[in-house]
């Protein structure tokens, strides 16, 4: 039988009280979803690494040519019996690389170009199955964070679009009268490998912290110091380009003294090929004299921009400038070397190398001058 309740009697006295609303629980959630995905870019970062690496190695032994079709799904099997094998080394042996660069080559010589070339598909396909199986369970899980949706199909699409370009690379040196592959083709793809890797490092910035930090931060933002990282950014861009050009056609090989090439400030050979333009791509003069200018000009940017950074009051903007800068220098050093030294496969890898670095270095000092972080005051004598 229920009892009367008392006119003043509070409702629902006896039971347990509420508790108290904990606000940013979205926040949460979008927190966790955002460390998920920043790893997840990362595993994709190291990946698209190993690949400019194995990538250059390729290009160094010149194997890029081994493989004269383009299968994206069966060619993932390799040949795995000695009739498999010598269908492929026929298949190669029709081709001018080695009719005029490798007549006479044996089948075990043809195996360690075609492994090359192979390892570096794979790894291609590799990539495409890691992106697709993280964005699919992000998706589908419906963890993505609001407007990133579009950010990370455009990774997807521009691995695609790096896949259909590494085959139009490849397939201008099949045809006749070739023995590697255009020049300005190879920048392509090399291009295009550094704005993957670009925009996955961005992204991965940008999930290191939340939004509201963010938001905090971009009202911090030093703008003279965002411009010239930006431009440096472009300037570094560029001279990758022009790098490609030069490995394109072993330009790095062509003129070993320095300062001067050959002896002399301006090659008169320059100029020499018709129509002008096609110096650009195909004069060894031409290419590796606009490499070496470049370079004395982005350090020099450079150099501007470390003062700038340098000055910065925040103290992770002060370490990303010092880093940049030191890399910046390592990487002029060791360019001359690369140089002097005729270009073996072990500097030339090492530089392109140190490019992939340096690229995300600059990348970092400009994403910090967008967004700085602040110092996090401590009492004295407290750890860190």
């Amino acid at each position: 039988m229920a009892r009367h309740r008392a006119i003043f009697e509070d409702v629902g006295k006896d039971s347990k009280p509420d508790p108290a609303p904990r606000p940013g629980g979205i926040d949460r959630a979008r927190t966790a979803a955002r460390g998920a995905i920043r790893l997840w870019l990362l595993s994709l970062f190291a990946l698209v690494c190993v690949m400019i690496v194995v990538g250059g190695m390729t290009r160094l032994t010149d194997s890029g040519l081994s493989i004269t079709e383009w299968r994206p799904v069966t060619g993932a099997i390799p040949p795995y019996t000695a009739g498999m094998w010598a269908e492929e080394f026929e298949k190669y042996r029709q081709i001018d690389q080695y009719q005029i660069m490798n007549r006479g080559m044996s089948l075990e010589e043809f195996k360690v170009i075609y492994w090359w070339e192979w390892g570096h598909r794979q790894l291609g396909r590799v990539i495409g199955l890691v992106w697709a199986v993280g964005f699919l369970a992000f998706w589908l899980g419906r963890r993505i964070p609001s407007g990133w949706t579009p950010r990370l199909l455009l990774l997807g699409g521009l691995g695609g679009l790096q896949g259909a370009i590494g085959w139009w690379m490849v397939a201008s040196g099949l045809t006749e009268g070739m023995v590697t592959v255009a020049s300005y083709r190879l920048a392509t793809h090399l291009g295009l490998a550094f704005v993957i890797l670009g925009l996955i490092a961005w992204y991965a910035f940008l999930l290191n912290r939340s939004e509201a930090e963010l938001l905090a931060a971009r009202r911090a933002r030093e703008g003279r110091l965002a411009a010239l990282s930006t431009g440096l950014m472009h300037l570094a861009f560029l001279q990758i380009l022009i790098g490609a050009l030069v490995a394109g056609i072993d330009a790095g090989r062509s003129y070993i003294d320095w300062p001067l090439m050959h002896g002399v400030l301006i090659p008169p050979e320059m100029f020499d090929m018709r129509p002008l333009w096609v110096n650009l791509f195909e004069n060894p003069a031409t290419t590796q004299f606009l490499h070496r200018k470049l370079g004395y000009l982005l350090g020099l940017v450079a150099l501007v921009v470390w003062l700038a950074g340098h000055r910065s009051s925040h103290s992770a903007t002060r370490a990303a400038a010092h880093a940049m800068i030191l890399v910046m220098a390592a990487q002029v050093v060791l360019g001359i070397v690369t140089v002097i030294h005729a270009a073996p496969w072990q500097l030339g890898i090492a530089h392109q190398a140190i490019a992939v670095v340096l690229w995300v270095l600059v990348i970092r000092l400009r994403h910090l001058a967008q967004f700085p972080r602040f110092d996090t005051l401590r009492p004295k004598g407290a750890k860190a």
